[in-house]
């Protein structure tokens, strides 16, 4: 059973939570967020996530928001939407927020 407020704030459907993960929700509506804003057309996106999957190689499926996030980082360092410094910064502060929030608690930074 599914505790009630696990799936707080996520899409779900009769199974459950659409998402296995609330960063995949997250980095699912980014994509689309910026899509619609304007920064990059559909065509761009599934060029860029089919480049990271056909890199990331076979998967049973359990890598590709992984492999979707990589995506976003490659499309918005393509775009200009952010710089690698800022994506290095960003992924030490969340390392540093994730190995210092205890057990079952939301990961914030």
């Amino acid at each position: 059973m599914i505790p009630p407020d696990a799936t707080l704030g996520q899409p779900t459907d009769a199974d459950g939570p659409v998402f296995a993960e609330p960063w995949m929700a997250q980095a699912f509506a980014l994509v689309v967020q910026l899509q619609r804003a304007g920064h990059f057309t559909w065509p761009e996106w599934a060029e860029t996530l089919g480049a990271e999957l056909r890199a990331a190689g076979s998967d049973d499926g359990s890598h590709y928001y992984e492999t979707w996030l990589k995506a976003l980082e490659r499309i918005s360092l393509a775009k200009g939407l952010t710089d690698l410094a800022t994506l290095d910064d960003r992924t030490e502060a969340w390392e540093h927020a994730y190995e210092h929030t205890p057990h079952g608690q939301p990961v914030t930074l």
